[in-house]
């Protein structure tokens, strides 16, 4: 099977500027794939959070991650309501949202939340499905009307207050776009 099609945890990682020390959370951890990677990168020099909704996929993570020595922190929630991550104001410098948005429906309130708990020098990286073309009578990936389009995140974070820094190569399939939070405070 190619996987040139789909998103590369490790190479992806790598365009995220990830230094020892850091705060980070991945947003809808789902298989571990980035989380586990981005753990190793720090190897116990800065916080890896697991975030997601579905408790058999964080227990796998949690459970691959002491198999390899890592250092994950494992937060149950729902990042659909408000202040779901459970992590505090400005307390992480990157928060990374990934192959998520085609799966909830209050991406506005994801959004919020990864602005909320993003520090003032803090980056938010979403890397999602661009297209879902068929392959053998199924979707690659997500149906394509549940396909979160550039533009919508591009609008989303705008909302939230985060400022469009670069898009990077994320996969043949997936955009990589990092933004950063705003720092011009309202009134």
């Amino acid at each position: 099977m190619e996987t040139a099609s789909f998103a590369h945890p490790r190479r992806n990682i790598e365009a995220l500027g990830i230094e020892p020390g850091m705060r980070i959370a991945d947003f809808g951890a789902g298989s571990g794939a980035y989380v586990l990677a981005i753990a190793e990168t720090l190897r116990g020099n800065g916080t890896i959070y697991a975030v997601d909704i579905q408790k058999d996929l964080l227990r796998r993570i949690k459970n691959e991650a002491t198999r390899r020595s890592l250092e994950v922190e494992i937060i149950w929630s729902d990042l659909e309501e408000e202040g779901g991550s459970k992590l505090a104001d400005d307390s992480l410098d990157l928060v990374l949202v990934s192959n998520l948005l085609f799966q909830v429906k209050e991406r506005e309130q994801v959004f919020a939340e990864a602005a909320r708990i993003t520090g003032s020098s803090g980056r938010v990286v979403v890397i999602d499905w661009s297209d879902s073309p068929p392959v053998g009578g199924r979707w690659m990936g997500p149906r394509p009307e549940d396909v979160c389009t550039k533009e919508t995140v591009l609008t989303l974070a705008r909302d939230r207050g985060l400022i469009f820094v670069k898009e990077f190569d994320a996969g043949a399939h997936h955009y990589g776009l990092v933004f950063r939070k705003s720092t011009v405070s309202t009134p």
